[in-house]
């Protein structure tokens, strides 16, 4: 548990998230959402840079959009998991077909430790987040 304390009734305490999304509003939102739980959050606008964050930073989670210009969430996750094969991994999409062998199951695939279809409720990221850094 270097990167995380267990705080006051059993809560998880700061972590660092990096939210990898080429979609700005998204960002904020998840932003949002996990400052509110008390982390730290790191923010990248494509795989790349989500890429070099992660190996700046080393963050506890991340959270990556599987659609973006350049490399693609799918590559991101791959590149992850070889270089911080720890670090939980959140994939999300607005772009997943049902019943077809979609872009959530192949991140799973890739290694993501969960998927998300976009538009996501925040009770979900919540419960998420609070899950994956609890198995730490």
């Amino acid at each position: 548990r270097d990167q995380q304390t267990t705080g006051g009734e059993g809560r998880p305490e700061m972590a660092r998230v990096l939210v990898i999304d080429d979609d700005e509003p998204i960002r904020e939102v998840l932003r949002g959402i996990l400052e509110g739980l008390g982390h730290e959050v790191l923010e990248a606008a494509d795989g790349q840079s989500g890429i070099d964050l992660n190996r700046s930073h080393k963050p506890a989670l991340v959270i990556a959009d599987i659609i973006m210009p350049e490399m693609d969430g799918l590559e991101v996750i791959r590149e992850l998991r070889r270089e911080s094969p720890d670090v939980k991994v959140m994939a999300v999409t607005g772009y997943d077909e049902k019943g077809e062998k979609g872009y959530l199951a192949l991140a799973e695939e890739y290694g993501a430790n969960r998927t998300f279809n976009k538009p996501v409720e925040p009770g979900e990221i919540e419960q998420a987040v609070a899950d994956l850094l609890d198995q730490t």
